[in-house]
């Protein structure tokens, strides 16, 4: 979603626009993405400047949202049969009452329409961030944030039921705490991601005083412990995390597993430290991905 005016943004309106700018352009220029761009009316104008010069690929899709990461307000797409897309639309809560917004809740309605896909909507909160999946039945996230009674108040044999019926997940992979200080309440995307079937990267601590370098090496010991929906146990990337980031002094979970896989490229978030994310990249590309 681009950034608009707004209580939410203030002075970091403009930085926001040009983050996710550039977030569509690394999409649609080299990885020849076609992106689709959720607009407010009162932001449109700002977007058409940022993004219709010399960028093919981009669809304005007008809407109303609050927050822009669409990853968690939005469905989540499957697939019924060999072709037939559905979105999965779960109810959304602001991540457990923390940041309730107008019109986040209906993010999930408007992209499905948005893509001609049929909605089936779910009685249970979560968000699409707290989960990772393989494309083959086996799911991964965390307890803390899954098992959250800020969400559902589940157990795990409800969550594993509530997955299995809305995502036809065949198995749950469970991990304990996400990152220090998310506001997510441990979200997945943050920790550990599957980038290729089997094959699951989570980040190894970069630097001395790093927040969670205790939290990495549990994950990297849980991982190697498992095996997914198949039967096979996962193989274990670790990738160099960004190490200690403080906005205003204070610790931010700032992590390069919170990337995008797209058709043609990986984007991936750094940080400041282009050494960490030089050797986050090399890690990626080298189990196949394209990091840009």
């Amino acid at each position: 979603g681009f950034p608009s005016p707004g209580a939410l943004w203030e002075d970091d309106l403009e930085p926001a626009q040009a983050e996710v700018a550039g977030l569509v352009r690394a999409l649609a220029g080299p990885g020849q993405e076609r992106v689709r761009l959720l607009v407010c009316g009162d932001a449109a104008e700002a977007a058409a400047r940022r993004l219709l010069d010399g960028v093919a690929h981009v669809e304005f899709v007008r809407g109303q949202f609050g927050d822009v990461w669409l990853r968690d307000t939005g469905p989540i797409f499957v697939k019924e049969g060999e072709a037939q897309l559905v979105g999965v639309g779960y109810r959304f809560n602001g991540w457990g009452g923390k940041y309730v917004l107008e019109d986040d809740d209906s993010v999930a309605e408007q992209l499905a329409s948005a893509t001609g896909a049929r909605l089936e909507r779910q009685a249970a909160v979560m968000e699409g961030g707290a989960l990772d999946h393989d494309g083959y039945g086996t799911v991964l996230t965390t307890r803390q944030c899954l098992l959250n009674p800020n969400r559902n108040d589940w157990n795990e044999a409800e969550a594993e039921a509530a997955l299995a019926t809305g995502l036809g997940a065949r198995k749950t992979l469970w991990l304990g705490d996400g990152l220090a200080n998310d506001h997510t309440d441990g979200h997945v995307d943050n920790l550990a991601r599957f980038v290729a079937p089997g094959v699951v990267a989570c980040p190894v601590a970069w630097g001395a005083d790093d927040p969670n370098a205790e939290v990495y090496d549990q994950t990297a010991r849980l991982l190697k412990g498992m095996t997914n929906a198949r039967g096979a146990p996962l193989t274990v990337v670790r990738i160099a995390s960004p190490g200690r980031v403080e906005v205003e002094g204070e610790v931010v979970p700032a992590s390069h597993m919170n990337f995008l896989i797209a058709n043609g490229a990986v984007i991936v978030p750094t940080y400041g430290d282009e050494r960490a994310a030089d050797l986050a990249r090399q890690a990626l590309k080298a189990g196949g991905a394209t990091p840009a």
